[in-house]
């Protein structure tokens, strides 16, 4: 990744999970980072880090924060599990429009190099294959998504415009992420993902252990250190504007998931409960990562077992 070295790098979420694991990654490149964060503190400590406290909904924050920068990578967004979605679907709608809105605005007026936006793969329909770039909006988004699905396409054509459709263009990349997992991640209640919330409950050894719907679903589950490879190697391959899936191209269901963590979390003999009264989203998703792997070279290095393993490990020393 020498093409960093020596390059001004905004991380926007810098305090959150995505964010978090990518500075950690980018510290070593030689580059001088910047960082936002809001309501939630840093979780690394480091001179080589200029951390700035402030909104993103607001246009002079976001106008102050690109001033000097060449690339941004765009981490922060307004996220929750699937309870919020399921009761306040709205939630993720008006921040992240607001926000990517100002975020790209400040960027093409600041003449940042290039914009690496995180969108997600809620944006694509049911589908029982892979699903690959191309098959956005070829059937409805899944009905539960609709919300945070819209959203990510609206902020995906913004990025487009400020891409393709305008006589400056600023080179934007979209990456449409796998469900995301590993150290930083999002274990409260309230706002944590199936997986880790599954790996809080058997760490804590509740008994029983319920687990949310019948643990059926299907789902692409991407170890962050493998996402993150995937965000750099897109950043620098990719000169103009593109989108590409970064995921682990291996579907599995969360009863597969909740083996491997009730092996790693030393709790086999729990008594696990599924409770179809809870929300549950997507029965599977699967993803195509085909392009990703010619473009980008890419290639998951970490297997879910072992990314599993890394995770608990992680948690339990933080707990």
């Amino acid at each position: 990744m020498s093409f960093l070295k020596n390059k001004s790098i905004l991380v926007t979420g810098g305090a959150g999970f995505v964010g978090t694991n990518l500075i950690r990654a980018l510290l070593p490149l030689g580059c001088h980072i910047s960082a936002t964060f809001n309501r939630r503190l840093p979780r690394i400590v480091d001179s080589g880090i200029d951390f700035v406290r402030g909104d993103l909904t607001d246009r002079n924050f976001c106008r102050n924060a690109v001033k000097g920068i060449d690339y941004v990578f765009m981490c922060a967004a307004n996220s929750s599990g699937a309870s919020v979605m399921e009761e306040k679907p709205l939630t993720h709608v008006t921040p992240n429009v607001i926000m990517n809105s100002l975020m790209l605005e400040a960027a093409y007026e600041a003449g940042v190099k290039k914009f690496l936006f995180i969108s997600s793969t809620t944006v694509y329909p049911l589908s029982d294959s892979p699903v690959k770039e191309c098959d956005l909006l070829t059937a409805p988004v899944f009905d539960k998504y609709f919300c945070v699905a819209w959203m990510k396409i609206f902020s995906e054509k913004l990025c487009e415009m400020y891409a393709k459709k305008i006589k400056k263009p600023m080179p934007v990349i979209i990456i449409r992420s796998g469900n995301l997992y590993g150290p930083e991640d999002d274990f409260e209640w309230e706002t944590s993902h199936a997986l880790p919330a599954l790996m809080r409950r058997a760490v804590e050894r509740h008994d029983p252990l319920v687990i949310w719907g019948d643990g059926r679903e299907v789902k692409d589950l991407i170890y962050i250190d493998d996402f993150i490879d995937g965000m750099l190697l897109a950043m620098e391959k990719i000169q103009d504007f593109d989108i590409i899936n970064v995921a682990s191209g291996e579907p599995t269901s969360l009863r597969n998931a909740l083996n491997w963590i009730l092996r790693y979390a030393d709790y086999e003999d729990a008594n696990v409960e599924y409770d179809l009264s809870k929300p549950q989203m997507m029965p599977w998703r699967m993803v195509d990562i085909s392009k990703a792997k010619e473009v980008l070279g890419f290639q998951p290095k970490v297997s879910l077992a072992e990314g599993i393993k890394r995770t608990i490990d992680w948690y339990k020393k933080k707990k």
